[in-house]
């Protein structure tokens, strides 16, 4: 069928669903010169200038309402102001912006010359910044005014001399330009790029860091068809309404932003909400929810193992029609509790910085408590063995998505600069993800863990994510990791490291509690041989669990 509501979206995406309303196939057309900023944001100023575009609500509770028309005139300044200052097509500008509503001007503004935005998150540091500057060979950085952020990129560029400019926004210092002040001298109009400035589809449009659980971070390149890969992310998974809003708990310096802050959403006509906030506040972001009526929400799972422990009966979550998570497996557990105190049944989905969405739970489909969900039409993906074949039933493998037949929208195309690492998860016809899982009768997924989390034992191979489902389903286990130590007689064996919610204490009458619930709920080669109280888990700065350090200070203690 071709897309009726979504009338902006409809020169770009043919979707046909069957007749329960259940996505069956979708393609991309005249995306050759596509351009999320004139062919969505500015034709939806013309079309309904007067829609609401984004609601935000600064960290002081101000608020602030943009339209679509608003959006379209603000990122044409921007656009103008950047040009002035020497941003040119095909430049790599960093955004370090937090949930300011300036980010969604200059991202645009960034589509709009042709330049390459990189999203990046203010809890980096002197290191981080350095060594993200040499490797994305950045030209110019925008940053927020709050915190020691623009002090730690001083301290960078003392090393890295290929900066254009530096541009804060909020205030100002020396050495920096002043977004606020010079900005609104510019004209709100920009012209589309033409001739040998014209932007292609094919052309990089936004690069994003990885999380880095395993390694130095990435970086991921996607051109300007990417944004029309999140249309399933958001019309089937997150089902947005287009007089409903939208709310997505993530910082702009991450991927996951752009899941749920602009493109799918705006490619639906829905409006998005921003909280503006510096620490996460689970009462805080419920009574958000409850204020503003949300209709749709998306959290990772982290979010949602706060809120079970809340008394959720006391907020009125009536506004609320679906509710998605994604960032890491979401435990059955959580899934359950959650559902039993709000009768919302939380719609898992799967992605990477490298995709959009690859695996989920759309609508018109029952979830399976503790499973990702089944393949969305837009990826042909696989679950291959070790040895190159591709797996049955029950079988565990990696997760692949086939491109031999055509290059999805919404694929990255390729790691920037390093084409090993390209060529090391993209071979043969397939993108390796790195994930493990497995595939049921019904085609649903089940995640298993990391390539790398794996946990080979007495010949065994463990992923560590059910041994977790099963710890999380003790009422005063806050979160948990399992990971491998290095054992003389099984070769590695397993560790759980645990977090408890507040009040509880650790105790050996505790372990022995959870020892004899482990027992008699899973299988005997599966049993932890150690059981770790902790304060905390190490995680990167975008919240994943990195179990290749507790891993490395498990090694590091083995060899002391």
């Amino acid at each position: 069928m071709s897309l009726k509501n979504d009338a902006v979206a409809a020169p770009f995406i043919h979707v046909e669903e069957d007749e329960k309303g259940i996505l069956q196939k979708i393609e991309f057309t005249n995306d050759d010169n596509f351009n999320f900023a004139y062919d969505v944001v500015d034709r939806l100023a013309k079309k309904c200038p007067d829609k609401l575009a984004m609601l935000h609500v600064s960290r002081d509770g101000k608020e602030r309402r943009y339209t679509f028309y608003d959006m379209s005139r603000y990122s044409s300044k921007v656009a103008n102001y950047l040009q002035f200052l020497g941003i040119r097509k095909g430049d790599r500008v960093m955004l370090v912006l937090k949930r300011h509503y300036q980010f969604w001007f200059a991202i645009l503004a960034l589509h709009k010359i042709g330049a390459v935005a990189i999203p990046a998150t203010n809890l980096l540091l002197k290191s981080d910044f350095e060594y993200r500057f040499r490797t994305g060979d950045v030209d110019a950085v925008l940053c927020t005014a709050d915190g020691p952020v623009s002090r730690e990129i001083d301290k960078a560029t003392k090393g890295y001399k290929n900066l254009k400019v530096k541009i804060m926004v909020g205030a100002s210092r020396p050495g920096w330009r002043s977004f606020n002040k010079e900005v609104k001298y510019f004209s709100s109009h920009f012209a589309r790029p033409r001739g040998e400035n014209a932007i292609h589809g094919d052309d990089p449009m936004i690069m994003f860091f990885t999380s880095g659980t395993t390694s130095y971070p990435k970086i991921t390149t996607h051109s300007f068809k990417y944004p029309l890969g999140h249309y399933v992310t958001a019309k089937y998974w997150h089902q947005v309404d287009p007089d409903g809003i939208h709310f997505a708990i993530s910082d702009t310096g991450w991927g996951k932003a752009l899941w749920g802050k602009l493109y799918g959403q705006w490619l639906c006509e829905a409006t998005i909400f921003t909280y503006d906030f510096d620490d996460f506040d689970a009462k805080e972001i419920l009574h958000m929810i409850e204020k503003y009526k949300i209709t749709t929400f998306c959290a990772p799972p982290t979010v949602y193992r706060v809120m079970v422990h809340l008394k959720l009966d006391q907020y009125d979550l009536s506004s609320l029609q679906n509710v998605t998570t994604a960032g890491e497996a979401l435990n059955p557990e959580i899934f359950e509790k959650f559902k039993a105190k709000t009768g919302l049944t939380l719609m898992e989905g799967f992605g990477q910085t490298e995709t959009t969405l690859i695996i989920g739970n759309l609508v018109g489909t029952t979830p399976k408590p503790g499973s990702m969900g089944r393949p969305t039409p837009q990826y042909d993906v696989k679950v291959m063995l070790p040895d190159g074949t591709l797996a049955g039933p029950e079988e565990e493998g990696e997760i692949v998505v086939r491109t031999e037949e055509g290059i999805p929208d919404g694929l990255f195309t390729g790691y920037y600069g390093d084409d090993e690492k390209t060529a090391a998860a993209w071979h043969d016809g397939y993108y390796h993800t790195g994930d493990t899982a497995y595939c049921d009768e019904d085609g649903y997924l089940w995640y298993v863990g990391r390539t790398d989390d794996v946990i080979k034992s007495s010949g065994y191979r463990i992923g560590p994510f059910e041994i977790e489902n099963e710890i999380m389903k003790l009422p005063y286990v806050l979160e948990c990791a399992v990971t491998a130590v290095p054992d003389p007689i099984r070769g590695q064996a397993i560790k759980a490291s645990i977090v408890l919610a507040n009040g509880q204490e650790a105790s050996d009458k505790l372990k022995t509690e959870i020892m004899r619930s482990l027992k008699k709920n899973i299988a005997s080669y599966k049993w932890p041989k150690i059981l770790d109280f902790t304060k905390e888990l190490p995680k990167t700065i975008s919240g994943k669990i990195r179990r290749k350090e507790i891993r490395e200070n498990d090694g590091n203690e083995s060899e002391e």
